[in-house]
């Protein structure tokens, strides 16, 4: 799948929904719960279950990002499936620390 910045992804087997911040030039399998994200626009048939290993839900407002952080979504609807590219999860981002105001 192409993805942009800006691009809309919904999941195929929770109510997972996000928002990609950054995103590679190359094509990337985005996945939710073990299965294929899609655009919030298809009416593929939905339902089923996210596989084990991969349900470990997603948080509202959170960043996911992958190890090289080349790929970032922003989570804008919770589920119970955790995001990933193929069969590598995704982490969330972690906050940077504020500099000492002393």
């Amino acid at each position: 799948m192409e993805l942009r910045a800006g691009s809309r992804l919904k999941s195929t087997v929770c109510d997972t929904e996000v928002i990609a911040v950054k995103a590679p030039a190359e094509d990337i399998d985005i996945r939710c719960g073990g299965a294929p994200m899609t655009e919030p626009t298809n009416s593929e048939a939905e339902g089923g279950t996210p596989t084990e290993g991969a349900d470990g839900g997603t948080l509202m407002g959170k960043r996911y990002v992958n190890p090289e952080e080349t790929l970032e979504l922003l989570c804008t609807k919770p589920g119970a499936g955790s995001l990933g590219v193929g069969d590598t999860l995704l982490e969330i981002k972690e906050s940077k620390p504020l500099p000492a105001s002393d």
